[in-house]
């Protein structure tokens, strides 16, 4: 785990890890296994753990399952790492649920993705994102990842919502740098590198931390990273960065994120299967030959 530098660390950590959901052959979920990946999480130095995000396979989650989801982890991670609960969707009303049922659950943050499918204007996304925010009490990082939603939140709109007290952050996912500088400069948001392969680029423009899908596997190496940025040891950041490659590439570039991660912690003995729900399907075999490589590279606690 990284010291508190920022204040946004408090709210909701910097090493963040989008967690995935274990489960059964069956595709119920899995508590041992998710006992046991928490547990993974908090050894390897994780402070905030997403629950029910797009990792999580939150298409694919009943309402009932997120909020048991939410529940276990609260319960597990005794204030070790704060919960941040996945709970937007194209509804706003659903996503308000979703937050108030998240809250009575024992979360400590919440994930808003911007709405998808139903490709709002701006000025749509900025009404649900505050009807969400103003249904709890709890602090609210925006998701902005425009490659699955349809839609970017726009900067004019992220400075906007900059001004809710308690939308306090943002998963940029968008991959735009200048403009992640631009939003930075002007509000008080908190940024968060939601795409594994721009991690060190994200923390040395000023992001507080990461949202991290290979961090299921490798948080200590992120917790790493985050340090040697923040004492400004470049170097080392490098390193760091260029060693995980072949393992982001395997996770990040061949089936999908969620599958991969999946596939690499049943790998390594820390969930039992590497079950996902259709439409997602399990790798195959060259995909998890490149895995199998990449994490002989990389000295993995277990």
């Amino acid at each position: 785990m990284t010291d508190p530098q920022h204040p946004a660390d408090l709210l909701f950590g910097s090493n963040l890890v989008a967690m995935v959901t274990p489960m059964h052959p069956d595709g119920t979920i899995s508590e041992p296994g998710l006992a046991n990946l928490v547990d993974h999480l908090l050894t390897t130095g994780c402070d905030g753990i997403v629950v029910g995000g797009t990792t999580g396979e939150s298409p694919t989650l009943t309402e009932a399952e997120a909020a048991r989801l939410v529940r276990a982890v609260a319960a597990q991670s005794k204030n070790q790492a704060r919960v941040v609960a996945g709970i937007g969707t194209y509804d706003t009303a659903v996503s308000i649920h979703r937050a108030r049922e998240a809250e009575a659950a024992g979360a400590d943050a919440l994930l808003l993705v911007c709405p998808y499918y139903s490709k709002p204007t701006q000025a749509g996304v900025v009404a649900h994102c505050v009807a969400v925010a103003d249904a709890t009490e709890l602090p609210v990082m925006l998701y902005d990842v425009p490659a699955r939603t349809g839609i970017a939140m726009e900067a004019p709109t992220l400075i906007e919502l900059a001004g809710h007290p308690r939308i306090r952050a943002v998963k940029d996912a968008k991959g735009d740098l200048f403009e992640a500088m631009s939003v930075m400069a002007r509000t008080s948001l908190a940024y968060y590198c939601g795409i594994d392969e721009l991690n060190l680029p994200y923390l040395a423009c000023g992001a507080t931390g990461v949202l991290s899908v290979v961090g299921n596997v490798v948080a200590d190496r992120n917790a790493e990273l985050i340090r040697a940025v923040r004492s400004g040891d470049l170097d080392s950041a490098k390193a760091i960065q260029g060693s995980l490659i072949p393992l982001v590439d395997a996770i990040m570039r061949t089936s999908q994120g969620a599958i991969m991660a999946k596939a690499a912690l049943a790998d390594l003995g820390i969930i039992p299967h590497a079950t996902v729900r259709l439409p997602l399907l399990e790798p195959p075999p060259p995909h998890l030959r490149r895995l199998t490589d990449a994490l002989a590279t990389i000295a993995v606690p277990v």
